[in-house]
């Protein structure tokens, strides 16, 4: 008999409101989807994954994880890096004067890729594969064009709250410990198994509950290299020349089959890392995680995010899961935005 609160594979649309939910393995066959797609919320679904920060989950973290309320943001400046790679632009910020009757007045005005600092990819971003199919069906033609729509445009995230229970795996206090030595501006790859021992190293079993393990469904995920420590320990010059590179190389999760299964099968409502790229950069294999993670199952990636304090408060109250709030941009069709989000312990 199915377990209580059991999400059947085959019972289209899924009810986010179930406690277990198929592994990667149980997924069922869709017509006309790429084989392993999760489109299962819906013939008109614009949130993926987000679908499972429903009330009661967000009530439970709130209760589980706000104890002392101290409080981190995650956004780093808007104007960092100095110098973004792939050859986006750099953040321009023009203060423009008011002058009126009686006294001055400022305006702002900004120029940004939101893809050039700290961002969340909405589904918009790639899409899976020579398909041509970005999540949920949705093709370029419904993104660009005469023929162009809101389609899974990131201001569908605005209709709901994002907030809920989050996870830090904090690699490099974990490597550091170790006396593993890397600069986040390589190909680094940090590999399920390490994610096991650093997950152990803090008290964490990282399967999934039914399994279990300590993470939920409906987590964030965040997963430290040191980007941002490694950043700000390098003159603006070594930041320029770093962004510049032809072929850039990042350190991030690996391209492997276990971590697929892994991120697919605890049901996080988003992931996210400090590194520009959350995984290994250049990829592994012939793939890219963004094509499982945004296009297949329609789960967020948020990357250049400032763990530094939450590491901090993480570390101060040996507790390395913690209460998030994110308010991406609301901009009709949007492909991402920057994350606004905080971390309150």
């Amino acid at each position: 008999m199915p377990q209580a609160g059991y999400q059947e594979p085959g019972n289209i649309p899924w009810d986010p409101h179930n406690a277990v939910f198929p592994r990667r393995t149980e997924l069922p066959a869709l017509p006309g989807a790429p084989k392993g797609a999760a489109w299962v919320w819906g013939d008109d679904d614009n949130l993926g994954r987000l679908n499972l920060l429903t009330a009661s989950r967000i009530a439970a973290a709130a209760a589980s994880c706000i104890v002392s309320g101290e409080s981190a943001r995650v956004d780093l400046p808007l104007n960092v890096p100095v110098q973004p790679s792939w050859g986006r632009e750099t953040f321009q910020h023009t203060i423009k004067v008011i002058l009126g009757e009686g006294g001055v007045g400022h305006d702002d005005v900004y120029a940004l890729n939101t893809q050039s600092g700290t961002q969340w990819d909405g589904f918009r971003h790639v899409s899976y594969g020579s398909t041509g199919l970005f999540y949920n069906r949705t093709k370029a033609s419904d993104i660009t064009g005469p023929a162009a729509t809101d389609r899974c445009g990131i201001n569908h995230w605005c209709k709901k709250g994002l907030a809920g229970r989050a996870v830090l795996l904090d690699y490099r206090r974990y490597a550091e410990a170790r006396g593993v030595e890397y600069d986040s501006a390589t190909s680094h790859e940090i590999t399920y198994g390490d994610l096991v021992a650093c997950g152990r190293s803090q008290g964490l079993d990282i399967r999934p509950a039914r399994f279990g393990g300590d993470i939920q469904v409906g987590d964030f995920l965040f997963v430290r290299s040191g980007f941002t420590k490694d950043y700000y320990a390098r003159s603006e010059q070594e930041n320029i020349a770093i962004g510049r590179r032809e072929e850039p190389r990042w350190a991030g999760v690996s391209q492997e089959d276990q971590m697929i299964d892994w991120l697919h099968d605890c049901y996080f409502c988003a992931v996210a890392g400090d590194a520009p790229a959350f995984e290994t950069w250049p990829t592994r294999k012939s793939y890219k995680l963004h094509e499982y993670l945004l296009a297949l199952w329609g789960v967020p990636i948020g990357e250049m995010l400032d763990l530094e304090a939450v590491s901090l408060l993480a570390r101060k109250h040996n507790r390395w899961t913690f209460f998030f709030c994110t308010a991406p941009a609301h901009c009709p069709g949007g492909v991402g935005s920057h994350v606004n989000g905080t971390a309150i312990f």
